[in-house]
């Protein structure tokens, strides 16, 4: 999932909005009402006896202290073929620095099947994006044997959330490993104030999540193990350029990249004034429009995507138009997406999805992360984004921090009085997205790249149809664009919005669609 900066202003700010941000019992007894307002998780087996440690080498970090011995719990999931025996692990793994002392303590949370053979089975690594996001969206959203459902009558309603199992875990076909970066979730450095050198930038950020990957790969002896990545958001480069450190600097080639709602080319979202990037959003705004009207097919969104990279764009770039020209084409687009056409008018038709006369109408506010889903607007007379909150990041999905907290404490036995950080708004302020003056944060060029090397590299991008963030459109642009590996790369779009997983059935779907790629069928 993606944060927004405090305050969403004028075009230049777009760029920032696709920042922060994949039946069965998971364990033996009934849900339970816990404190948190939610449905409590299953409660585990006890947690395992902690495993004596050398005595802690010295940190800046006070709070590194508070972090508890890993702990091992063992569950069972039931799933439509029958039950899956698995052991769930949450605790930390050791970075270090060149010179051997430790850099950070990275919390993780592993799910590993019993009784399976480790050189076959599947093990995959999770993260959100951000960046400054923590994992628990995918965890808790997507993947992960329990899942947070909101209520299907409002899915706005954050505080009605409930735990319950997950049957569409993708735990059925791969084991799991979900890593929250440092500085997000209860991941921390031990200098805090070399973090951002160490850590906050696209370069080091790839090159400490391969890190990690090494160190739980050898730990627990699955270096044979098909071995993939699952990103999400800004998950999406942070998958290349991670993919890229464990080829290029740990000697870790891949199976497979899963990306969702992910950001690949940053200079194609969200940028000012850039015909491009225009086109990419338009069809998204008119799958919400749409879907709002319950018109929503394949081939109107199809419709939509060629005329977006044909007479739309090609109007952009061409010479201004006259005033009958410019009224029919505004009347286009505005038709399109739902507009007014006064509004689509005051834009020249290069919509910005953050001003506040695009979100609101009819005194509802639309989300940036779901064209379709509003929440009522606090000022509908106002013109300040100020005054606007999104629906997604200020709403319902903070509800997976408070959800996460009591789980991996009640269910996964990790208890500590640590904050877990879902969303680090100072980690996103201070992320560096360049290397000696020039912009890294495109992931094409190394995704080329590995697809080049390694012959075998499977990738899988799903996108929701009514994300404004990373638009379905940008995903299909540079798949079209690819020079190589282009038959080795499938997209899927799902109706859904960034988060296209809150809603059931894409969630089983996209399930589905994944272990399709695990298995090597089309």
């Amino acid at each position: 999932m993606t944060p927004l900066p405090p305050t969403m202003s004028a075009r230049p700010k777009r760029l920032l909005a696709i920042l922060l941000m994949t039946s069965g019992l998971v364990a033996t007894s009934a849900l339970a009402d816990d404190t948190h307002g939610l449905a409590a998780p299953v409660s585990a087996a006890p947690a395992a006896k902690p495993v004596p440690v050398d005595k802690p080498e010295k940190s800046d970090n006070a709070l590194i202290a508070e972090l508890p011995a890993d702990s091992v719990t063992h569950h069972d999931l039931t799933l439509a073929a029958g039950h899956l025996g698995y052991t769930a692990t949450a605790g930390t793994l050791t970075l270090r620095d060149d010179e051997g002392a430790p850099s950070a303590k990275v919390f993780y949370v592993a799910y590993v099947a019993d009784g399976q053979q480790v050189a076959r089975r599947p093990v995959s690594f999770f993260f959100n994006g951000g960046p400054g996001a923590g994992t628990a969206f995918l965890h808790l959203g997507a993947a992960g044997p329990v899942v947070l459902n909101f209520p299907a009558a409002n899915p706005t309603d954050g505080a009605n959330a409930q735990l319950g199992p997950n049957p569409d875990s993708w735990l059925r076909f791969t084991d799991m490993v979900f890593i929250d970066a440092v500085g997000t979730g209860y991941s921390l450095p031990e200098k805090p104030a070399k973090a951002p050198k160490q850590f906050w930038g696209v370069k080091q950020d790839g090159s400490a999540f391969a890190d990690a990957i090494r160190l739980w790969l050898e730990a627990n002896r699955r270096q044979r193990s098909p071995k993939y990545l699952v990103g999400e958001s800004y998950g999406g480069i942070r998958s290349i350029k991670t993919a890229y450190a464990l080829q290029t600097e740990q000697n870790i080639p891949l199976a497979g990249i899963v990306m969702i709602s992910p950001a690949i080319e940053m200079n194609l979202i969200g940028s000012t004034d850039n015909p491009l990037a225009d086109a990419i959003l338009l069809p998204s705004l008119a799958a919400a429009a749409l879907e709002r009207d319950h018109k929503l097919t394949p081939q109107a969104v199809d419709d939509a995507y060629r005329y977006a990279f044909g007479p739309y764009l090609s109007t952009l770039a061409g010479p201004p138009l006259g005033a009958d020209a410019a009224h029919d084409f505004y009347g286009k687009v505005a038709a399109m997406t739902g507009l007014p056409e006064a509004v689509v008018a005051k834009e020249r038709a290069q919509i910005d999805p953050q001003a506040h006369d695009v979100r609101s109408r009819d005194g509802r506010l639309y989300s940036l992360y779901d064209g379709t889903l509003s929440i009522a607007d606090p000022y509908p007379e106002g013109i300040d984004n100020g005054d606007s909150p999104e629906p997604v990041l200020a709403g319902y999905g903070l509800a997976y921090g408070n959800a996460f907290t009591g789980y991996v404490e009640d269910a996964l036995g990790f208890r500590t009085d640590l904050k877990y950080d879902l969303l680090n708004l100072a980690v996103n302020k201070a992320w560096d997205y360049k290397e000696g003056g020039d912009l890294i944060s495109r992931g094409m060029p190394d995704l080329r790249k590995l697809m080049a090397v390694n012959p075998s590299l499977r990738v899988f991008i799903a996108n929701g149809y009514f994300d404004l963030t990373c638009p379905f459109s940008g995903s299909r642009w540079l798949i079209e664009h690819m020079p190589v590996g282009r038959d080795r790369v499938r997209l899927k779009v799902y109706p859904g919005g960034h988060m296209l997983y809150t809603r059931p059935d894409s969630r089983a779907a996209l399930a589905h669609d994944v272990s399709a790629l695990y298995t090597g069928s089309p």
